[in-house]
């Protein structure tokens, strides 16, 4: 197969090339380097089968020609991170349904195999424990500006579910839960890699509001291996998946769990400072308090279970993160 992804430097889309280099696909990519790293892909760059431009989708002859050659395509590209979205939501809005609407249409064109990444995000200000993908989604005022990545991403199932349901787009939508693990950078707000980088540069590990929110992470190899398999099969197409894991844990309960490791590596003298969330973003900044998927559909469709646990995803963050400071 010949394979494109969007936004393909970045954390999720480089180990997604590795997993599909590995299994004798060719692969191009698209990114311009707005939150992806060169060096995500640095060590890809002499595989004959590996191909890529640091330039933007907007480029629509770039990518008319990369649709053109592509049998599937993953569009990962999009604005991510809670500080990136607080502090430039224009951005974040175009950024995710202009992209997304390019993708569209030029694989509506010749009815390109399309899988769309989407986030937990669009479940907004729920309150139930267990998120399945048939649930309402509730989102906050349009005043705050927190909730404009998680509408964009929701603009974007409806645009491409529209494809689906009007011209037989054959496209499939993952919803990811807390994707963690090396490559990630903690530089737009994702907890886990900015917690550790934190406590290696500043012996401070910052939780925001009291603690007591929890999510579930998992694995990126986890995580692409399910983005791989969805495409295999044309069950998948027209339809919604979570991604994630169930296990569970509080963010004060995951700061001190980092701690703990880390101090097992002999950097002491960790603090734990909490911060309000009015010091950290903008006044009135709303969370949500849980969020673990429901895993039932996707378990169905391809047999998906989780194979690394918290312990493992943090062993392999914080491997990386020491190797590099």
């Amino acid at each position: 197969m010949n394979v494109l992804i969007t936004g393909g430097a970045g954390f999720i889309g480089s180990h997604l090339s590795d997993l599909l280099l590995a299994q004798g696909h060719k692969v191009t990519i698209i990114d311009d380097l707005s939150t992806g790293s060169i060096s995500n892909i640095e060590h890809l760059k002499q595989n004959k089968s590996f191909k890529y431009y640091i330039d933007t989708m907007l480029n629509d002859g770039l990518l008319a020609e990369c649709v053109d050659a592509a049998d599937w395509v993953y569009h990962l590209a999009a604005a991510v991170g809670v500080n990136l979205i607080v502090e430039d939501p224009i951005r974040t809005i175009h950024t995710n349904i202009g992209c997304t609407e390019k993708i569209l249409l030029y694989c509506s064109k010749k009815k390109k195999r399309l899988l769309i990444a989407s986030t937990s995000e669009v479940y907004g200000k729920s309150t139930k424990e267990v998120f399945s993908e048939e649930d309402d989604l509730v989102f906050g005022s349009t005043t705050k500006s927190r909730w404009s990545y998680a509408t964009s991403k929701a603009i974007d199932e409806f645009l491409a579910l529209a494809y689906h349901k009007t011209s037989a787009q054959p496209i499939t939508i993952v919803r990811l839960f807390n994707t963690v693990g090396p490559r990630q950078t903690g530089q737009y707000g994702m907890v886990i890699p900015s917690m550790i980088t934190s406590a290696l540069k500043n012996h401070t590990i910052k939780v925001f509001g009291d603690g007591s929110q929890s999510r579930c992470f998992c694995h990126v190899s986890d995580v692409v291996g399910a983005l791989y398999k969805l495409m295999l099969t044309d069950q998948t197409v027209g339809k919604v998946f979570n991604v994630g894991s169930q296990q569970e844990i509080s963010i004060l309960k995951l700061a001190e769990s980092i701690k703990t490791k880390l101090e097992k590596l002999n950097i002491i003298n960790i603090n734990i400072q909490k911060i309000p969330y009015s010091e950290a973003y903008e006044a009135g900044f709303e969370d949500m308090q849980r969020r673990m998927p429901d895993l039932t559909k996707i378990k169905a469709a391809i047999g998906f279970t989780p194979t690394k646990n918290l312990d493992n995803i943090l062993d392999d963050v914080i491997a990386e993160k020491t190797k590099t400071q």
